[in-house]
């Protein structure tokens, strides 16, 4: 069995948790793993990698669970395959993750390799030095570098829209890359469709500190995009996702308490 600061003792409390959404990148699992442990092996933090099987078809789970002799802090955890063979979707996904996360901080990433798991000792210097709560990657300066007119141009009206309507002025709320108390995570309502979209300007809603920072942004290293592309599948569902989040943001009240005795 592995063992070193990675790998806490029995009973001892994990600091860290890695979560990634997945649905159908065996090609992916095992290359992600040791990258993970690449990237925070040397550090002195008990962490875990907790792998969401979102209804693979392939074997992403049977891969993931093939690290576990050897790593014991892989984990693994599969949600409902839809009728249609698809997965439920990157909220729903990230919603089930987090609840099994055992860490007092949460990072997440894509398990497609296209976010560098070496960025996340730098977040969590960040997340420290800045006394922050939540930390968001920022990949605009790599991708302006290989991306279309056209995918550029979209992704500038879909950040003047959300900071119209919304008040969000993270550069890139796309970006899976980031780091968060675990607390903010369980507080987001990410059992609704396109949720993941809002993680970022959500945690402000909810009085938390959000700060951003430059990460890495690579080519998908193999397989296909799951999760939708284009107009219809992802500019138009997320303008309607954008009114639902400004709805629920001023129908929010004020939740926290205090006891009183007699004196």
């Amino acid at each position: 069995m592995r063992t070193g600061p990675d790998t806490p003792a029995d009973g001892a409390e994990i600091q860290l948790s890695v979560v990634a959404p997945a649905h159908n990148e065996e090609e992916n699992v095992d290359r992600l793993i040791e990258e993970i442990e690449a990237a925070l092996g040397p550090l002195d933090v008990a962490y875990e990698f907790v792998l969401v099987d979102d209804g693979s078809t392939d074997t992403t789970r049977a891969k993931a669970l093939a690290h576990q002799p050897n790593r014991p802090w892989v984990r693994c955890v599969s949600m409902t395959q839809t009728p249609a063979g698809r997965g439920n979707g990157q909220s729903a996904a990230f919603h089930a993750g987090f609840r099994a996360a055992r860490g007092a901080l949460i990072a997440v990433l894509d398990a497609d390799l296209q976010n560098d798991p070496g960025d996340i000792p730098k977040m969590l210097v960040l997340l420290e030095e800045t006394g922050a709560d939540f930390v968001q990657g920022d990949r605009s300066a790599v991708r302006k570098q290989g991306d279309s007119t056209i995918r550029l141009f979209g992704s500038w009206v879909g950040r003047t829209f959300r900071r119209f309507l919304l008040g969000d002025t993270i550069t890139d709320t796309g970006c899976s890359l980031r780091v968060m108390k675990r607390e903010i995570a369980l507080q987001l309502p990410l059992e609704f469709k396109g949720m993941h979209r809002f993680i970022p300007v959500t945690a402000r809603h909810l009085g938390y500190t959000v700060v951003e920072m430059p990460v890495n942004h690579r080519h998908r290293h193999a397989g296909q995009p799951k999760y939708g592309m284009g107009i219809t599948k992802r500019a138009l569902p997320g303008l309607v996702d954008l009114f639902a989040v400004r709805y629920m943001r001023n129908r929010r009240r004020p939740v926290t308490c205090q006891e009183h005795t007699h004196a």
